[in-house]
């Protein structure tokens, strides 16, 4: 299986473990997600946020993003557009300060962009 197992007890999380399997596709989605690291696609730059979090072996149980697209790209029946890494790249950037300012609205400050004075 792709998904990380969820095993709870109580309110206790017991496990998030995913499960060993001996499914093929399951291998070879393994296999694609272990090359988006060398990779110069939007992809790449998901597993590189991922690896930030995580050790790079789960990193690769996000084989399941690579499903999800392959189920969608079947039965939708369109082609995959790749708008690369920097595309990417940006949104999340873009991303980030737009939730660090509303943080810092919810605080009541604000936040200036920062202009250095090169010194010639």
């Amino acid at each position: 299986m792709l998904c990380p197992g969820v095993k709870i007890s109580g309110g206790e999380v017991l496990s998030g473990k995913s499960k060993r399997c001996s499914n093929r596709v399951a291998r070879a989605l393994k296999l694609a997600a272990a090359a988006l690291r060398t990779s110069r696609s939007g992809l790449r730059a998901y597993y590189r946020r991922l690896c930030a979090r995580m050790d790079k072996g789960k990193a690769v149980t996000a084989a399941h993003k690579l499903s999800r697209i392959i189920h969608a790209l079947l039965t939708k029946g369109q082609a995959y557009v790749d708008l690369g890494e920097d595309y990417f790249e940006q949104r999340y950037r873009q991303r980030v300060l737009h939730h660090l300012k509303r943080k810092a609205q919810q605080m009541g400050s604000g936040l200036q962009p920062l202009t250095m004075a090169l010194a010639a």
